[in-house]
C-alpha cells in the first residue's frame, strides 16, 4: 500500500485554517469592544480613502482606511486598543473626518495595503480625476424631471473644456438615472459614436449618443472611482463606488466588458429605497399573500421563489425577511453579491476567487445556529442538498431558483440530485414571479374590450376556480398613452405577477411519480391559487397594466 502526500493541497488547507482562525479572532475582538467586524476580502477599496494616510503610516498604525463618502471614513483596525492605532486615528479625526472603526484580520489589512501600489498609477491622471460631488448630484436630481432634461444637460456640459466636463457629465448621467428611477445605466461604444441608455422599469431606453473621445475620458473616470485597473482593456472587470444623496448611500456597481470597438460599461444603481417595499405592496393577490404569511411564519421548511434574472426575486425575499425579523431570531444570508444591507441581519457574500461558494457559505452559516437562512440562489447539487437538509433540521430557508414556473421548481431540484421523497417534507411552498410595468395613472386611456383581446381575457377568467378577486367589470381594458410624467412611455413603476404551489399530499404524489412540470401544474390547479397568467389578466381588468405588457413578460396562448 502506497500512501501519497500532496504537500500543495496540505499547504492550501493549512492556509485556509489560518485564515478562518484569524477571522474568528477578529470577530471576538469586535464583539468584546462593541465594534463592527468586517472581512475586507470581498470588499472593493476606495482609492480616495487610501490618500488620507500613507502606506507606511497605515502599516505602522496597524489600520487600513477602506471607504470614504464625503467626510465619513471607515477604518479597519486589528486592535482599537493599540496606542499607535489610537494616535493615527486622532490625527485623522483632527482633519475633520467622521470615523467609523471596524475590526478586521491581518489578512484583510494586507489586502487593503496592497492597493497602495495602484495608487501611484492612478495619481498620474489629471487633477480632480477622482472627484465626484454628491452635492452636485443632489442639485442635478432636483432639476431633472425627464429624459429630455438629461440629454439637454449633457449637451450643455459637452461644450465646456474637457478637463472640467468629465466629472460633470458623470454627475448628470448618475443624476438622470436616479431622478428617472433607472435600475441600470448602459454606456455602449459603437464604431463612430457611443450610445447612452437607461433601463427604465425593466426596458432599455435610448437617451443620447456622444463622441468617442469623451467616452474614453469617462471610462477612465468610472474605472478610477470603481477601483479598477486602467491599463486592463481585454478582460472583464467588476467594481463599485458610492454617492451620498441626503441620508441615503446609493451604491453603484460597475461592470466593464471588452467589446468589438471598446469596453462596454454598465452601472447598476442600488438605491436602498427601491428594495424597501412592504410584502403587502409587491402585487401579490390576496389568497396567495395569506398563504405566504402563514408559511413564512413557520419555524422550519423552505420557501422558494423562481423566475428569470430581473424578475424581482431578491426584493421578494428581502420583504419576507423584514416581515419576520424580530430581535429574538438570528437571520443569516448568503448572497452574490450583497445588494442591500439590512440592519440586524448577518449578511455574507460569495467570493469565487477565494472558493467561498454558496455551499461553503451555507455550511459555515449553519455552524452559527441561525433560525432563518436566506440563500441568494441554489445553483448546484451541493447547495441544493444542504439547503434541503437545513429545512429538514429545524431551519426556515428562503432561496431562489432559475425556472419558468412554480411547478418547474420540483423537476429542477430533482435534476440537482435532491431525493423526490424528501421534497414534500422540506419545502413549504414554491412561488414564481415576473415584473410588469404599471400603466401611468396620469395618461392611461380606457377602451372597450373587443375582438381577440376579449376572447383571450374571457378564456383566462373562465379558467379561474376562485373568482373572488375577479373584478365585476370585465368589458374594459386600459392602454398606454405617454406624457411628461412617464417620459412618454405610458408606464410608470412596476408590480409583480405571482403564482404559487403549496406542498400537499396530491403534489407530493405528483412529484414522486412524475417529474413533468405540466403534470404537477395540473394537480396544483385544484388549490385555487391564481397562475401568473390569471393574475396578469386580473391586473389588466383593474387597469394596472396592459395586454401588450403582459405579453412582453409571459406567453399568452390563444
Amino acid at each position: 500500500m502506497v500512501i501519497s502526500f500532496d504537500e500543495e493541497k496540505q499547504d492550501k488547507k493549512l492556509d485556509e485554517f489560518k485564515h478562518r482562525e484569524e477571522e474568528d479572532i477578529a470577530q471576538i475582538v469586535a464583539s468584546r469592544e462593541g465594534l463592527e467586524y468586517v472581512d475586507l476580502t470581498p470588499v472593493p477599496v476606495n482609492m480616495d480613502a487610501l490618500r488620507i494616510i500613507t502606506e507606511a503610516e497605515a502599516r505602522e498604525a496597524k489600520l487600513a482606511p477602506f471607504s470614504l463618502i464625503g467626510k465619513r471614513l471607515k477604518i479597519a483596525v486589528i486592535s482599537p486598543a493599540n496606542e499607535k492605532t489610537k494616535r493615527a486615528i486622532d490625527i485623522i479625526t483632527s482633519k475633520g473626518y467622521e470615523i467609523t472603526i471596524a475590526v478586521a484580520s491581518q489578512m484583510s489589512l494586507e489586502k487593503v495595503w496592497a492597493r497602495y501600489s495602484d495608487l501611484s498609477y492612478s495619481t498620474e491622471t489629471k487633477a480632480g480625476a477622482l472627484d465626484i460631488s454628491s452635492e452636485d448630484i443632489k442639485t442635478f436630481i432636483s432639476k431633472i424631471r425627464t429624459i429630455e432634461d438629461v440629454k439637454k444637460n449633457i449637451e450643455e456640459i459637452l461644450k465646456l473644456k474637457k478637463g472640467f466636463r468629465i466629472s460633470k457629465i458623470l454627475e448628470i448621467v448618475l443624476s438622470g438615472g436616479l431622478a428617472t428611477k433607472a435600475s441600470d445605466i448602459h454606456i455602449e461604444p459603437e464604431e463612430d459614436y457611443v450610445r447612452l441608455r437607461y433601463r427604465l422599469d425593466g426596458v432599455l431606453t435610448d437617451i443620447m449618443t456622444f463622441d468617442l473621445e469623451t467616452f474614453n475620458l469617462l471610462l477612465s473616470r468610472v474605472k478610477l472611482l470603481s477601483s479598477l485597473k486602467l491599463n486592463i482593456k481585454s478582460e472583464a472587470q467588476d467594481g463599485r463606488f458610492s454617492v451620498k444623496i441626503g441620508d441615503d448611500d446609493i451604491e453603484i456597481r460597475t461592470s466593464i466588458l471588452p467589446g468589438a470597438y471598446n469596453e462596454s460599461v454598465v452601472l447598476r444603481l442600488l438605491n436602498p429605497k427601491s428594495i424597501q417595499v412592504p410584502l403587502e405592496e409587491l402585487g401579490i393577490h390576496q389568497k396567495l399573500l395569506g398563504l405566504i404569511m402563514r408559511e413564512i411564519a413557520k419555524p422550519n421548511g423552505m420557501v422558494l421563489t423562481t423566475g428569470p434574472t430581473g424578475s424581482g426575486k431578491t426584493t421578494t425575499l428581502y420583504a419576507f425577511l423584514r416581515k419576520i425579523h424580530t430581535p429574538g431570531v438570528k437571520i443569516i444570508t448568503i448572497e452574490d453579491p450583497i445588494e442591500y444591507h439590512l440592519p440586524g441581519i448577518v449578511q455574507t457574500q460569495v467570493n469565487t476567487e477565494k472558493n467561498y461558494s454558496f455551499a461553503l457559505g451555507l455550511r459555515s452559516a449553519l455552524r452559527q445556529d441561525p433560525d432563518i437562512i436566506m440563500i441568494g440562489e441554489i445553483r448546484d447539487s451541493e447547495t441544493a442538498q444542504t439547503a434541503i437538509n437545513s429545512a429538514l433540521t429545524g431551519h426556515l430557508v428562503f432561496s431562489t431558483l432559475h425556472t419558468n414556473s412554480a411547478a418547474g421548481s420540483f423537476p429542477r431540484l430533482i435534476d440537482l440530485g435532491v431525493n423526490p421523497r424528501v421534497i414534500s417534507s422540506a419545502i413549504n411552498m414554491a412561488l414564481a414571479q415576473r415584473l410588469v410595468r404599471k400603466l401611468c395613472p396620469t395618461c392611461k386611456k380606457e377602451e372597450t374590450l373587443s375582438g381577440r383581446d376579449k376572447e383571450r381575457i374571457e378564456k383566462i377568467i373562465a379558467s379561474i376556480i376562485d373568482k373572488k378577486e375577479v373584478p365585476e367589470n370585465r368589458n374594459s381594458q386600459w392602454k398606454p398613452v405617454g406624457c411628461a410624467e412617464c417620459n412618454k412611455t405610458g408606464y410608470r413603476g412596476r408590480i409583480g405577477i405571482y403564482e404559487g404551489i403549496l406542498i400537499t399530499e396530491e403534489i407530493n404524489k405528483a412529484i414522486e411519480y412524475s417529474t413533468s412540470e405540466k403534470e404537477i401544474d395540473k394537480v396544483a390547479i385544484n388549490q385555487g391559487i391564481l397562475s401568473m397568467l390569471q393574475d396578469g389578466a386580473i391586473k389588466i381588468l383593474k387597469g394596472v397594466t396592459s395586454f401588450e405588457e403582459l405579453e412582453r413578460v409571459i406567453s399568452i396562448e390563444d
